[in-house]
Protein backbone atom coordinates (compact mmCIF):
# COMPACT_ATOMS: atom_id res chain seq x y z
CA UNK A 1 0.00 0.00 0.00
CA UNK A 2 1.15 2.98 -0.63
CA UNK A 3 2.32 5.73 2.35
CA UNK A 4 -0.08 9.01 1.88
CA UNK A 5 2.43 11.65 0.92
CA UNK A 6 2.79 14.15 3.50
CA UNK A 7 1.23 17.94 3.38
CA UNK A 8 4.19 21.00 3.31
CA UNK A 9 6.12 23.14 0.85
CA UNK A 10 9.53 23.20 -0.08
CA UNK A 11 11.67 25.99 1.34
CA UNK A 12 15.54 26.55 -0.67
CA UNK A 13 15.01 22.68 -1.99
CA UNK A 14 14.17 21.45 1.30
CA UNK A 15 10.56 19.94 1.90
CA UNK A 16 9.02 20.89 5.02
CA UNK A 17 6.03 19.11 6.18
CA UNK A 18 3.04 21.08 7.84
CA UNK A 19 3.37 20.61 11.77
CA UNK A 20 7.04 19.55 12.03
CA UNK A 21 9.37 21.42 14.14
CA UNK A 22 11.05 23.31 11.42
CA UNK A 23 7.70 24.50 10.18
CA UNK A 24 6.64 26.35 13.77
CA UNK A 25 9.97 27.74 13.84
CA UNK A 26 9.40 29.07 10.00
CA UNK A 27 6.25 30.40 10.80
CA UNK A 28 7.70 32.15 13.89
CA UNK A 29 9.97 33.60 12.01
CA UNK A 30 7.40 34.98 9.51
CA UNK A 31 5.36 36.48 12.74
CA UNK A 32 8.27 38.13 14.25
CA UNK A 33 9.64 35.04 16.03
CA UNK A 34 11.48 36.84 19.08
CA UNK A 35 8.22 39.25 20.32
CA UNK A 36 6.96 38.04 23.27
CA UNK A 37 3.30 36.24 21.95
CA UNK A 38 5.86 33.86 20.16
CA UNK A 39 7.36 32.62 22.67
CA UNK A 40 4.14 32.43 24.66
CA UNK A 41 2.75 29.88 21.86
CA UNK A 42 6.09 28.13 21.44
CA UNK A 43 6.18 27.62 25.84
CA UNK A 44 2.05 26.39 25.51
CA UNK A 45 2.80 24.36 21.95
CA UNK A 46 5.82 22.19 24.19
CA UNK A 47 3.64 21.97 27.24
CA UNK A 48 0.88 20.60 25.35
CA UNK A 49 2.81 18.22 23.99
CA UNK A 50 4.80 16.93 26.60
CA UNK A 51 1.63 16.65 28.70
CA UNK A 52 0.72 14.47 25.37
CA UNK A 53 3.54 12.36 26.13
CA UNK A 54 2.99 11.84 29.51
CA UNK A 55 -0.40 10.37 28.73
CA UNK A 56 1.01 8.36 26.23
CA UNK A 57 3.03 6.60 29.28
CA UNK A 58 -0.68 5.20 30.82
CA UNK A 59 -2.10 3.86 27.49
CA UNK A 60 -2.96 0.46 27.57
CA UNK A 61 -0.62 -1.78 25.52
CA UNK A 62 -2.99 -2.61 22.89
CA UNK A 63 -4.12 0.88 22.01
CA UNK A 64 0.19 1.89 21.87
CA UNK A 65 1.33 -1.10 20.01
CA UNK A 66 -1.00 0.15 17.22
CA UNK A 67 0.49 3.48 16.95
CA UNK A 68 3.31 4.34 14.06
CA UNK A 69 5.75 5.35 16.46
CA UNK A 70 9.58 5.57 15.98
CA UNK A 71 11.34 2.82 17.71
CA UNK A 72 13.40 5.97 19.78
CA UNK A 73 10.37 7.24 21.56
CA UNK A 74 9.00 3.91 21.85
CA UNK A 75 12.00 3.07 23.83
CA UNK A 76 12.05 6.67 25.65
CA UNK A 77 8.27 5.54 26.74
CA UNK A 78 9.28 2.44 28.08
CA UNK A 79 12.33 3.82 30.03
CA UNK A 80 10.31 6.27 31.98
CA UNK A 81 7.93 4.23 32.87
CA UNK A 82 11.46 2.31 34.68
CA UNK A 83 12.21 5.50 36.34
CA UNK A 84 11.48 6.10 39.89
CA UNK A 85 14.34 9.34 40.50
CA UNK A 86 11.81 12.16 40.43
CA UNK A 87 14.74 14.32 38.40
CA UNK A 88 15.56 11.39 36.26
CA UNK A 89 11.94 11.14 35.14
CA UNK A 90 11.64 14.80 35.10
CA UNK A 91 14.51 14.72 32.39
CA UNK A 92 12.91 11.73 30.78
CA UNK A 93 9.50 13.79 29.97
CA UNK A 94 11.31 16.66 28.81
CA UNK A 95 13.09 14.15 25.90
CA UNK A 96 10.27 12.48 25.01
CA UNK A 97 8.04 15.89 24.59
CA UNK A 98 11.14 17.18 22.39
CA UNK A 99 10.86 13.85 20.69
CA UNK A 100 6.89 14.27 20.43
CA UNK A 101 7.78 17.97 19.25
CA UNK A 102 9.25 15.98 15.53
CA UNK A 103 6.01 13.58 14.89
CA UNK A 104 4.31 13.97 11.84
CA UNK A 105 0.49 15.91 12.16
CA UNK A 106 -1.03 12.40 11.43
CA UNK A 107 0.52 10.67 13.99
CA UNK A 108 -0.09 13.44 16.80
CA UNK A 109 -3.85 12.94 15.75
CA UNK A 110 -3.44 8.87 16.06
CA UNK A 111 -2.15 9.61 19.43
CA UNK A 112 -4.91 11.83 20.23
CA UNK A 113 -7.38 9.12 19.28
CA UNK A 114 -6.13 6.45 20.98
CA UNK A 115 -6.02 8.24 24.08
CA UNK A 116 -9.91 9.60 23.31
CA UNK A 117 -10.67 5.71 22.54
CA UNK A 118 -9.30 4.57 25.71
CA UNK A 119 -11.39 6.47 27.96
CA UNK A 120 -14.62 5.68 25.85
CA UNK A 121 -13.60 1.65 24.70
CA UNK A 122 -16.54 -0.68 24.78
CA UNK A 123 -16.34 -3.47 27.88
CA UNK A 124 -16.26 -6.10 25.17
CA UNK A 125 -13.56 -4.62 23.28
CA UNK A 126 -11.58 -3.77 25.93
CA UNK A 127 -12.08 -7.60 26.88
CA UNK A 128 -10.96 -8.67 23.74
CA UNK A 129 -7.57 -6.40 24.06
CA UNK A 130 -6.80 -7.24 27.70
CA UNK A 131 -7.06 -11.04 25.98
CA UNK A 132 -4.66 -10.66 23.71
CA UNK A 133 -2.05 -8.84 26.20
CA UNK A 134 -2.46 -11.71 28.29
CA UNK A 135 -2.16 -14.46 25.56
CA UNK A 136 1.46 -12.63 24.54
CA UNK A 137 2.40 -12.81 28.08
CA UNK A 138 1.86 -16.88 27.73
CA UNK A 139 3.30 -16.97 24.70
CA UNK A 140 6.31 -15.66 25.46
CA UNK A 141 6.90 -16.94 28.67
CA UNK A 142 5.63 -20.85 28.01
CA UNK A 143 6.37 -23.47 25.07
CA UNK A 144 3.54 -24.94 25.42
CA UNK A 145 1.19 -22.38 25.08
CA UNK A 146 3.00 -21.45 21.73
CA UNK A 147 2.30 -24.92 20.94
CA UNK A 148 -1.66 -24.92 22.11
CA UNK A 149 -1.93 -21.64 20.44
CA UNK A 150 -0.61 -22.56 16.95
CA UNK A 151 -2.89 -26.14 17.57
CA UNK A 152 -5.92 -23.79 18.01
CA UNK A 153 -5.40 -20.95 15.69
CA UNK A 154 -4.27 -23.17 12.29
CA UNK A 155 -4.40 -19.77 10.31
CA UNK A 156 -1.77 -18.42 12.21
CA UNK A 157 1.56 -17.84 10.45
CA UNK A 158 3.71 -20.41 13.00
CA UNK A 159 6.87 -19.64 11.48
CA UNK A 160 6.18 -16.10 11.45
CA UNK A 161 5.09 -16.43 15.37
CA UNK A 162 7.51 -18.43 16.27
CA UNK A 163 10.50 -16.37 15.29
CA UNK A 164 8.94 -13.13 16.96
CA UNK A 165 8.37 -15.27 20.48
CA UNK A 166 12.30 -16.13 19.86
CA UNK A 167 12.98 -12.15 19.33
CA UNK A 168 10.80 -11.12 22.09
CA UNK A 169 12.87 -13.28 24.63
CA UNK A 170 16.26 -11.97 23.59
CA UNK A 171 14.82 -8.52 24.02
CA UNK A 172 13.75 -8.69 27.55
CA UNK A 173 17.07 -10.61 28.52
CA UNK A 174 18.97 -7.82 26.83
CA UNK A 175 18.55 -4.72 29.23
CA UNK A 176 20.64 -4.07 32.55
CA UNK A 177 20.68 -6.27 35.50
CA UNK A 178 18.08 -4.97 37.87
CA UNK A 179 16.18 -2.76 35.43
CA UNK A 180 12.65 -4.15 34.18
CA UNK A 181 13.09 -5.64 30.74
CA UNK A 182 13.08 -4.39 28.01
CA UNK A 183 10.25 -4.69 25.61
CA UNK A 184 10.95 -4.26 21.92
CA UNK A 185 9.26 -4.43 18.50
CA UNK A 186 8.42 -8.28 18.63
CA UNK A 187 6.63 -7.86 21.48
CA UNK A 188 4.42 -5.48 19.98
CA UNK A 189 3.69 -7.05 17.00
CA UNK A 190 2.96 -10.52 19.02
CA UNK A 191 0.20 -8.40 20.16
CA UNK A 192 -0.70 -7.57 16.64
CA UNK A 193 -1.08 -10.92 15.43
CA UNK A 194 -2.50 -12.87 18.23
CA UNK A 195 -5.57 -9.64 18.36
CA UNK A 196 -6.08 -10.12 14.68
CA UNK A 197 -6.68 -14.08 15.11
CA UNK A 198 -8.54 -13.58 18.13
CA UNK A 199 -10.92 -11.47 15.82
CA UNK A 200 -11.18 -13.64 13.06
CA UNK A 201 -11.22 -16.02 15.61
CA UNK A 202 -14.60 -14.63 17.63
CA UNK A 203 -16.10 -13.60 14.48
CA UNK A 204 -16.67 -17.51 13.33
CA UNK A 205 -17.34 -18.32 16.74
CA UNK A 206 -20.42 -15.69 16.34
CA UNK A 207 -21.62 -16.24 12.97
CA UNK A 208 -21.63 -20.35 13.84
CA UNK A 209 -23.71 -19.41 17.51
CA UNK A 210 -26.14 -17.29 15.14
CA UNK A 211 -26.44 -19.98 12.72
CA UNK A 212 -26.83 -22.69 15.18
CA UNK A 213 -29.75 -20.33 16.95
CA UNK A 214 -31.39 -19.77 13.11
CA UNK A 215 -31.49 -24.26 13.27
CA UNK A 216 -33.16 -24.32 16.22
CA UNK A 217 -36.15 -21.43 15.35
CA UNK A 218 -37.02 -23.60 11.72
CA UNK A 219 -36.96 -26.74 13.66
Amino acid sequence: MSRKPKKGYFVRGHFVAEGSELDLELKRELKGGTDEASRTELKRESAELQKLGEELLTLRAGLFDALPLSEKLVDAIAEAKRITNFEGKRRQMQFIGKLMRALDPEVLDAVKQALAEQSTVPAAEAAALHEAERWRERLIADDDALGGWIETHPATDSQQLRALVRQARKDLKSGPAGEAPRQGKAYREIFQLVRAQLAVHGGADHAEAAAAQDREEDA
